[in-house]
């Protein structure tokens, strides 16, 4: 998993000013480059644009895993153990949770923790940590 390439992900956003308050004052990422109509950040090393697009309409999908009633779309970002709980203490009483952080797969190969959690235009997102980084793309 070394010298991983930055990906680049733009999401549409039905607001912007609400919205990149969100990912630059509750989620800590740095602002870039920005115009009317979008914003980058650094989200933790990765490119990710909002696009304001207030057409934009929420897809309200789910798929069980591990019990759980898990948002799709959704993205995020796999965060090492330390970070994960820093970053989970600093949104706490910032965002609604969709799950709440918790250990998934606990005992098994690929245990992590993880929780979800809606921007303010509906984009979910999953924050994850694996207890062995190595198991990441294990079966």
């Amino acid at each position: 998993m070394n010298n991983l390439s930055p990906f680049h992900l733009a999401i549409p956003v039905q607001e912007i000013t609400t919205t990149r308050d969100f990912y630059r004052d509750v989620l800590g990422c740095k602002e870039g480059r920005s115009s009317d109509h979008w914003v980058d950040f650094d989200f933790f090393g990765h490119q990710l644009v909002i696009h304001l697009n207030q057409s934009k309409k929420n897809i309200d999908t789910e798929n069980i895993v591990d019990g759980k009633d898990v948002p799709v779309p959704h993205f995020g970002i796999v965060l090492d153990w330390k970070m994960f709980t820093q970053i989970e203490k600093r949104i706490r009483n910032k965002v609604e949770f969709i799950i709440k952080p918790y250990v998934r797969f606990k005992g098994e190969r690929g245990e992590q923790k993880t929780m979800f959690f809606k921007d303010p235009s509906g984009n979910a997102l999953e924050f994850k940590s694996f207890k062995n980084i190595d198991q990441l793309f294990e079966k």
